[in-house]
């Protein structure tokens, strides 16, 4: 629902009596929901339009401005593995049924998109009359003005004529492959509706560039994302001027941020405004080792960054080199000497652990890594943030299953334990939760009752043991086991750059590296 509070950034039609009528929902909670760039911008796009309302609707919503028998449409922001537990509690909450083939003809057609849906749509596939596959900024506006221009034919016609799009997948309508769709960079995407409600309250957060070249052999959002690409100067310029008419906040937004070929004369336009006397506080999502240059990490100290972050993903080079994270022992020194010399007082490190081909050594190395730093920096305080590897579909390692529990934990155990002895904190994910996202994450058609009956039965961890044993499902087949390249994937419908091809190379290629 949207509220007098909120500072649109954006001509807003007004709406009085229009005939379509949709609900755009995010599974999680309105701070979440208003801090989500991809959610607000896709919101934006049909707000504009004057024969169209729509509507935001949150995991935490407790009603609507547009009733249920109104809606002609709804569309869903599917990001995480897990979101699927709010999407089904607000599929639940409204009366509809959770399979498509289970709707009434007369309830309205729901579609999802995002990352996940992006990556493998397969377990979700009964659940969606449609999914958008790749950058949805257009091809969304499209397929809702199909809907709207048809809805009063039948909804298997419409989906035919949706089928008829590229980048959007039709379960229903036999599609032998869904190409994804990719956007050129022609405009900056920015916070579009500013709000002291938002996790970041009256934060303009702008992208500067999608997608990132180092190409690590775990990351999707690198490979989704391909090709890398660059939002034109000018208009990350047009659009910071635009976000300080209204608020003093800014964040800059994406995976190799300091590849922007403009990224020091971004900062130096920001750090001229801040000599000048203007109060800006502005923050970016994180940088890349080499990025650490004293002019782009003063701009930060002075915009009131306190701390920075660094992927360092894994704690020896051999391991780096094995997931082609081109990282360096002195280059790690060298960032920190900067962020010392600008007035940093500590440093956070994000890190995975049980990578392909990891050892007890490799873990070991963090810990020594760990007192090297601190040797030479004994003051600075640094702190490591650590998940546990979930194979990714259309990654180069989407062939290799997770490590067990049973090594994971007395590899944990042991880093913490390490750590703590020379005053480091650390902070791991949950390896319960991380099996079920590996168990989706690779998951095919076969997981909809899976999904539904852990849903029924409460969501937690328990519940989805329960639903394994009750429906015979292998979930370590989908979490653990290593897949042959050679062999057809779940998600293989889903064509992208690059190929499978490219995939199964580099997969042989940085398992080989020492």
């Amino acid at each position: 629902m949207q509220n007098n509070s909120e500072i649109y950034l954006y001509n807003k039609s007004i709406k009085k009596d229009y005939d379509y009528k949709m609900w755009f929902f995010f599974p999680g909670c309105e701070a979440f929901a208003l801090s989500s760039l991809g959610y607000l911008w896709l919101f934006k796009t049909i707000d504009e339009r004057e024969d169209i309302e729509i509507e935001r609707v949150y995991s935490d919503s407790k009603t609507t401005n547009i009733m249920r028998n109104e809606i002609s449409l709804i569309g869903i922001s599917n990001s995480f593995d897990m979101d699927f537990l709010e999407i089904f509690k607000f599929l639940e909450k409204n009366n509809y049924e959770f399979r498509a083939k289970d709707r009434k003809d007369s309830d309205p057609m729901i579609f999802a998109g995002g990352p996940v849906i992006t990556a493998n749509p397969e377990p979700y596939k009964e659940i969606y009359d449609f999914m958008i596959i790749g950058d949805g900024e257009d091809v969304n506006t499209q397929v809702i003005e199909i809907c709207k221009d048809n809805q009063d034919k039948p909804k298997q016609e419409i989906l035919e004529l949706l089928s008829k799009v590229e980048g959007v997948y039709v379960p229903s309508v036999n599609q032998s492959i869904v190409r994804k769709i990719t956007k050129k960079l022609s405009q900056c995407i920015y916070t579009p509706i500013l709000s002291e409600k938002s996790f970041f309250p009256n934060t303009f957060i702008l992208e500067v560039e999608r997608g990132c070249a180092n190409r690590c052999g775990f990351c999707l959002a690198s490979y989704i994302n391909l090709p890398l690409r660059f939002v034109p100067y000018e208009k990350i310029i047009e659009a910071i001027d635009l976000g300080l008419t209204k608020t003093n906040k800014i964040a800059l937004l994406g995976a190799q941020l300091t590849a922007h070929p403009k990224f020091e004369e971004i900062c130096k336009y920001i750090g001229d405004k801040i000599d000048n006397g203007e109060n800006i506080e502005m923050s970016v999502s994180s940088l890349r080792v080499d990025s650490f240059k004293p002019e782009i990490v003063n701009t930060l100290v002075k915009a009131g960054q306190k701390n920075l972050t660094l992927a360092l993903e894994a704690g020896s080079e051999r391991l780096r080199r094995v997931i082609n994270k081109n990282l360096t022992e002195p280059q790690i020194y060298q960032a920190i000497d900067v962020a010392i010399e600008c007035g940093l007082k500590g440093m956070k490190f994000y890190g995975i652990l049980g990578l392909p081909t990891e050892t007890d050594e490799d873990v070991q190395e963090i810990i020594e890594l760990s007192k090297r730093i601190k040797k030479r920096h004994k003051q600075f305080d640094i702190s490591f943030g650590f998940s546990t590897f979930v194979p990714k579909a259309h990654t180069p390692f989407q062939w290799c299953g997770r490590t067990s529990d049973k090594i994971l934990e007395k590899r944990i155990q042991y880093l913490t334990k390490g750590l703590k002895k020379i005053g480091v904190k650390i902070n791991v994910s949950s390896l319960k939760w991380d099996y079920i996202q590996a168990v989706l994450s690779r998951g095919d058609e076969n997981l909809t009752e899976y999904l539904i009956e852990s849903y029924k039965n409460g969501g937690k961890t328990g519940a989805f043991k329960k639903a394994a044993k009750l429906l015979k499902i292998d979930t370590d087949h989908y979490a653990t086991e290593n897949y042959d390249p050679m062999a057809e994937l779940p998600w293989d419908k889903i064509s992208m750059r690059p190929e499978k091809e490219f995939l199964i190379k580099e997969h042989a290629g940085l398992l080989s590296r020492e």
